[in-house]
């Protein structure tokens, strides 16, 4: 179809009111991003909305009223607090959910028994739903699952050809959708974070939740209660990867990347190509960029992305709420010691892995290592050694590493014992080498919890009799001895389970394991 763009007129607006009211779309400017419009009480029109979106049907619709007194019919009541809310902020980036009434369909509602509305600040939307004559059900008007549109351009970008106009109002001015708020339950829940904050909201009706699906994945069993919480969304076509760390740290670990962008603050010390969303401190110059810039991204041919966190307070916590569903959930947490850690099975290969990531440019923490370094003569851990395992592991003060690995490895229980003397030492020394990239090379990572300290978990795996062949020629110990030391770990399905990747040393190619994984969390 011919998609018209219409101005900002008292005409125009007339006539993007006639489309709505005869069944057709009309994206429209508001104060938070532009909204893809249809009469909300015909299910044939608000079906074309998910229609020209691509939009999952049960991810329920806004419905967008012109006065309060529209919002009546929509309800099966209004409750105390909603009034409240309603008094206080009307016309606002604020959306209400209530029972519905019989008016409102399951289409624009995505199956649920609940309604959401809200009444634009934005003089020209609300103009618009008046020349309609009815409440105007209204997602952003773009492509689902790409960046919102903030501008008239964006929208015209992702939809035209699939609706019928575009009525073009300028830039938007908050830049994020509006504030979800549930009040159908017992306690006032925020779906979905917005310029009205919880702050601001709390002012007004006490005590406020925030739904856990604000900062992160919503479980794939759960039915979305707004716009913005299931899928991933506001995604440009480049990958995003979060980066959790302070401005140095970030600058460090960016500026060692190659042929990627950053998505950073006007502050940032960046030599990489880099777009900028707003300053440091200033959450609503980041609300009001963040969309645009994302879209900016494609235009430059940007394929991976590293994107500065914002601060999850006030504006801040829409503006992060956006950009980890554009990265679908991928944070590198750079305040943790350690990037990468390397665990699995013993003899499955671990030293040869770490020799790649090595050439690979990460320093190498190799638990093992650490651990010779604190036995060494004159460590004050050989008493708390000897007292567990006999005074004779040591000769001369030198420690008899054979005879304490037989003791140490009798039975699962002495194994602990040996444990719980060595890993918190280990730890606490590998946390002083560590550095930003790095590996943790941790054959005992479970045992010692330090699971926590990594941000993604590499196991390396490979069949027992390559395993056990292993182990008898590096340590020249017998079939029955390496067998007693693979059986004092745990099993191979254990590490599997709870690592992140698997790395397969068993003649498959392992650069191109390894170069799969980084493409995938670095």
């Amino acid at each position: 179809m011919e998609t018209k763009i219409l101005k900002n007129s008292k005409q125009d607006i007339a006539l993007a009111g006639e489309i709505i009211k005869n069944g057709g779309l009309v994206a429209f400017p508001t104060e938070t991003v532009y909204g893809l419009g249809a009469n909300a009480l015909d299910d044939e029109a608000v079906k074309s909305i998910y229609l020209a979106k691509g939009r999952p049907s049960d991810n329920p619709l806004i419905v967008h009223i012109a006065k309060k007194e529209d919002i009546p019919p929509l309800v099966k009541e209004i409750p105390k607090k909603a009034e409240m809310l309603i008094d206080a902020f009307f016309p606002a980036p604020l959306t209400i959910i209530l029972k519905k009434s019989d008016l409102v369909g399951d289409t624009v509602s995505g199956g649920l028994d609940t309604v959401a509305f809200r009444m634009p600040k934005n003089e020209t939307a609300r103009a618009l739903i008046e020349a309609a004559g009815v409440p105007v059900a209204a997602p952003s008007a773009n492509t689902s699952g790409l960046p919102s549109p903030t501008k008239a351009s964006h929208v015209i970008s992702d939809m035209n050809g699939k609706i019928d106009a575009v009525v073009d109002g300028g830039d938007c001015e908050y830049g994020v959708e509006s504030t979800v708020i549930t009040l159908a339950g017992e306690t006032p829940v925020i779906l979905r974070p917005g310029a009205i904050t919880k702050e601001m909201i709390e002012k007004v009706i006490g005590k406020t939740e925030l739904a856990k699906a604000v900062l992160s994945e919503m479980g794939s069993e759960e039915k979305a209660a707004s716009p913005g919480m299931k899928y991933k969304h506001y995604s440009p076509r480049a990958k995003i990867i979060i980066v959790d760390a302070d401005k140095r740290t970030y600058e460090k670990f960016v500026n060692s990347k190659k042929n990627a962008f950053a998505l950073c603050f006007e502050e940032d010390n960046v030599n990489i190509p880099k777009v900028v969303f707003g300053k440091e401190n200033d959450d609503l110059s980041q609300a009001k960029l963040l969309f645009d810039k994302l879209r900016e991204l494609d235009t430059l041919g940007a394929k991976r992305v590293y994107a500065r966190i914002p601060n999850k307070n006030g504006v801040g916590t829409a503006v992060f709420n956006r950009l980890i569903r554009a990265a679908a959930f991928t944070v590198i947490d750079l305040n943790k010691p350690f990037t990468i850690g390397l665990t699995g099975p013993t003899g499955a290969g671990k030293g040869l892995i770490s020799k790649e990531f090595e050439k690979l440019g990460f320093k190498i923490i190799d638990s093992d290592k650490v651990a010779r370094k604190l036995t060494e003569k004159g460590s004050p851990l050989l008493d708390e050694l000897q007292k567990a395992f006999g005074k004779d592991i040591l000769e001369n003060g030198e420690l008899n590493r054979a005879l304490l690995a037989k003791r140490a490895f009798e039975n699962k229980e002495k194994t602990a014992l040996l444990n719980s003397i060595m890993h918190p030492a280990i730890i606490e020394e590998c946390k002083k080498q560590s550095d930003i990239p790095c590996v943790f090379d941790a054959p005992q990572l479970f045992e010692a919890k330090a699971e926590s300290d990594c941000y993604k978990i590499i196991c390396v795996s490979a069949p027992l009799e390559i395993r056990l062949s292993r182990i008898i020629k590096r340590d020249n110990i017998s079939k029955e001895q390496a067998m007693q030391r693979i059986n004092a770990q745990f099993d191979e399905k254990y590490y599997i389970d709870r690592s992140d990747y698997v790395i397969y040393n068993n003649g498959q190619n392992i650069n191109e394991q390894i170069k799969t994984i980084l493409e995938d969390i670095l």
